[in-house]
């Protein structure tokens, strides 16, 4: 039978590390939480985000996960050990995946404000790597316009420019979107950097630490007669979120490539798995 992949984020910006364990390992039924009536987590104090980390992790146990994926930085870098403690399950990190593949002596980091105030990429990748030079810089006003669908709006370009300039002027040669949402300015922080900076996604790094963990544990693919995954990854997921689900199933087709069927819930109610 095949594990539960449970994984959650504020919003939207966890659908890029979705994509990853899906294109990664398609028979692995996934449940996503959206925490989206409290987004962004990353303006929010480090009490409030360990405490939202602690109810959310609750809720995922209930619903069976076997496995959990933190598809949210700012969560990682301040209640990582909660999740953990919360979870009962293994939990997979998006910090310390990524910066034990690191290779760089001149690392940038873009993130929440929330996770660049924690130093948390810095200490991991120093822990990797101590030779390391890292400059963590906060990000306030991407996420909001991320969740809003704003991607072509002059603010976000002005944006992304001021908060390049301290990491060009350090002459960073690798730059970690340490945001799920930041996969998604790619292209538009593609355009600002120089060709030899390199732009690494932590998601894809957390993905793979993912497939030895499920064989540790005995995952066994379902398959169908002709030997292959019984239902296509997006129909082996269940979406659910903490706000409305209509809004969240639109703004997330762009991601998905397709409408996925989106819950509602409480998290402070009581709860089973479904």
């Amino acid at each position: 039978m095949s594990l539960l992949v449970g994984l959650f984020d504020s919003g939207l910006g966890g659908l890029t590390v979705l994509r990853q364990v899906h294109a990664l390992y398609p028979h692995s039924p996934c449940l996503y939480l959206g925490d989206t009536a409290r987004v962004p987590y990353g303006q929010r104090s480090k009490e409030e985000i360990r405490a939202i980390a602690s109810e959310v992790v609750h809720w995922l146990r209930l619903q069976g996960v076997g496995v959990l994926v933190m598809a949210c930085n700012t969560s990682n870098a301040l209640a990582l050990d909660v999740a953990v403690a919360e979870a009962g399950v293994p939990v997979v990190g998006l910090i310390d995946s990524l910066a034990s593949e690191l290779t760089s002596d001149h690392v940038g980091v873009l993130a929440t404000p929330a996770t660049a105030a924690s130093g948390a990429y810095r200490r991991s990748i120093q822990a990797c790597r101590p030779s390391a030079r890292v400059l963590e810089v906060g990000c306030p006003a991407f996420v909001p316009l991320i969740e809003a669908g704003n991607l072509q709006v002059p603010e976000l370009r002005v944006a992304a420019a001021d908060y390049l300039a301290p990491l060009l002027a350090a002459n960073v040669d690798t730059i970690v979107l340490g945001c799920t949402h930041y996969p998604l300015l790619r292209a538009l922080l593609a355009e600002l950097l120089p060709p030899d900076v390199q732009l690494v996604d932590p998601a894809l790094a957390a993905a793979q630490r993912l497939g030895p963990l499920l064989t540790s544990l005995g995952d066994s693919p379902e398959v169908d007669q002709a030997g292959e995954s019984v239902r296509p990854p997006l129909q082996r997921t269940r979406f659910c979120v903490t706000g409305p689900a209509d809004a969240f199933a639109s703004a997330a087709a762009a991601w998905l490539g397709s409408r996925p069927a989106v819950r509602s819930v409480s998290l402070q109610s009581p709860t089973r798995a479904y």
